[in-house]
């Protein structure tokens, strides 16, 4: 069975030195309650949680995968169990506002519990996890009834929610939904519609699911602009606010699937289920991107803890597995053959699995400072500028670490050759699941139109500029720092070219649109690399500083990490430059009619 270590001194390395979480919590209305020993302990027994009650039954929830029987869904053994110790916990209410029930912890502090959840048990981790963004969607466009009757629930944790989007003939494109509802009598409304891969759909984890669902009205204009959203419950909830009647909402059928098996993926039949308004008619869209957002920045973070856990057991796997002597000569003369671990092509395997970890955890704990700002900062001019970067940084976080995160995973099944092909070793099972992550929540490919056509183009720039102008000062900050000169001048020199490439693209698209949709993809994968590539001089330079004292390895190892990805990963930026500025013209040069001659269709 795999295992798996939750990075604490890693994380304490970007939370303390390189970003200063102490001073930000301090910061924060109610931020005395994320005291250094209350975070320390908060991660400490999410760490213990993780590895000893999620990980256990990540292997063997993957081999049984949900079973539907009569219309409900068991997840598999030992889930149910998992989640009612997470609820006694208090694991859901951690970063819930008080008057809902919550903690009032930083939004933070549960994203870095979502990592280790990840790289435990991701198809457990699905089930509280769409909890969070039902939730948020309830406490920004909820009425206060509705707050009261399903937040609180939601909150506490013994209901779980969804968000229900896609239906067969329609993914991303929600302009083009079906499902119908119907005003009744009693202000209620009547939900009919069909909804597929809808993950926690059903299960027997919690007494009742929360369902939001998009949906049109009678009168609702075309397209878009017609989406409504609406709370629709597994059980009406009774007088007393507990389960009561069941609502017509079934699950249908379970998606048989390439990985996470260990979550239901469903088939959500509406029948005239009973459904309540949330927020304003045909405002919907608005409505669920507040959960969508907060999704997304969870799927990154799901790469990040896929990659974290390849990467730790390709590494134990390097240090004792034995095959052929070092070209150099013999490293351990006493065996019958070295450790893999000292051949330069598995050491580029695990470093790419190190740095793409490393560096997507201080991505993700540099969002989850903005994420904690905008929520509750007290100064408004900084919660505008958190609110602009994380506007630019989420389809960053969401699809480059989910396309890192699956290179990562397969470099895990390469590490451990024949036998990461082998299921009992667990690595296979991490492609799989990490595969889904590039796919769901919006593809790689919708994240880039996001990245380049919404946030960068149609404001002009001026969203990336702020971040590169952020880059910019830390440059000219260090620009006489002999120690990091070979990470700032290259640094420098790509957040110049971050701009020339992003005002060519603007100036294609003027004449073909199609420009921006050719170059999105390529300008996302750049625009990943050159966010770590800062990240990691940010490290350099708090390592550096640290080599005198106690842990000179540890620093060590972050000054070689740092190197290793400006000098053997960062240059991927030069491909996907090129493929930027080549255009659209050999995308677009074949007709539709054309792409299959040679063969008939």
């Amino acid at each position: 069975m795999p295992d798996y270590q939750a990075p604490l001194r890693d994380l304490r390395f970007v939370m303390d030195e390189m970003f200063d979480f102490p001073s930000h919590y301090a910061a924060l209305p109610g931020g005395d309650d994320a005291s250094p020993d209350v975070v320390a302990a908060i991660l400490e027994e999410g760490a213990r949680f993780s590895r000893e009650v999620l990980l256990p039954l990540n292997q063997s929830g993957d081999r049984e995968g949900c079973l539907l029987e009569g219309g409900d869904v068991k997840a598999p053994k030992g889930f149910k169990q998992a989640y009612q110790q997470y609820v006694e916990g208090g694991w859901p209410s951690l970063s819930a506002e008080p008057e809902f029930g919550g903690q009032g912890l930083p939004h933070s502090l549960g994203m870095v519990l979502s990592e280790m959840i990840c790289a435990t048990n991701l198809a457990w981790g699905m089930y509280p996890g769409l909890s969070h963004g039902a939730a948020d969607a309830l406490r920004h466009h909820g009425s206060d009834a509705q707050k009261a009757t399903y937040l609180t629930k939601l909150v506490e944790g013994v209901w779980t929610g969804t968000m229900c989007l896609t239906e067969p003939h329609c993914g991303t494109d929600l302009g083009l939904i079906k499902t119908r509802a119907v005003p009744t009598a009693d202000g209620a409304f009547e939900i009919t519609g069909t909804k597929i891969f809808i993950s926690a759909g059903d299960h027997d984890l919690a007494e009742n699911i929360v369902h939001l669902v998009l949906a049109k009205l009678p009168d609702a204009p075309q397209g878009s602009k017609g989406i409504s959203l609406f709370v629709v419950p597994k059980y009406l909830p009774n007088e007393a606010g507990e389960p009561g009647e069941r609502n017509g909402v079934v699950c249908g059928s379970l998606e048989h699937k390439m990985g996470i098996h260990g979550n239901a993926t469903c088939v959500m039949n509406f029948d005239a289920a009973k459904g309540y308004l949330v927020g304003a008619p045909n405002k919907g869209l608005a409505c669920m991107f507040t959960m969508m957002n907060v999704a997304r920045i969870g799927v990154g973070i799901q790469g990040l803890g896929l990659t974290e856990a390849s990467f730790q057991n390709s590494l134990g796997y390097a240090r004792d597995r034995l095959q052929m002597r070092a070209l150099s000569g013999p490293k351990a003369p006493e065996k019958a053959a070295d450790p893999i671990i000292v051949h330069p092509d598995v050491r580029r395997m695990l470093l790419t699995q190190k740095a793409f970890a490393e560096g997507g955890r201080m991505l993700v704990l540099y969002t989850a400072q903005m994420v904690d700002v905008v929520e509750h900062g007290q100064d408004a001019a900084e919660r505008e500028r958190a609110e602009t970067l994380l506007g630019l940084l989420t389809p960053i976080v969401k699809a480059f670490l989910t396309e890192v995160g699956f290179e990562a995973t397969n470099e895990g099944v390469q590490v451990f050759g024949g036998h990461g092909f082998i299921q009992e070793w667990g690595m296979e099972q991490l492609v799989r699941d990490a595969r889904i992550t590039r796919l769901y929540e919006g593809t790689t490919g919708i994240q880039a139109l996001d990245l380049l056509g919404r946030k960068v183009l149609m404001s002009q720039g001026e969203t990336l500029k702020v971040f590169t102008k952020e880059i910019h000062k830390f440059c000219q900050a260090e620009a006489d720092n002999p120690v990091l000169a070979e990470f700032i001048k290259p640094l420098a020199k790509l957040n110049a070219e971050w701009g020339e490439l992003t005002m060519g693209v603007g100036m294609k698209a003027m004449q073909d649109r199609e420009e921006v949709g050719a170059a999105s993809v390529d300008y996302l994968m750049y625009s990943g690399y050159v966010t770590l590539a800062y990240l990691f001089a940010r490290a350099a330079k708090h390592a550096s500083a640290a080599l005198e004292g106690d842990e000179h390895a540890f620093y060590q190892a972050k000054l070689d990490t740092a190197r290793f990805y400006y000098q053997r990963l960062l240059p991927r930026t030069r491909a996907h430059a090129a493929m930027v500025q080549a255009g659209a013209g050999s995308l677009m040069a074949i007709s539709a009619d054309d792409f299959g001659l040679g063969f008939e269709i």
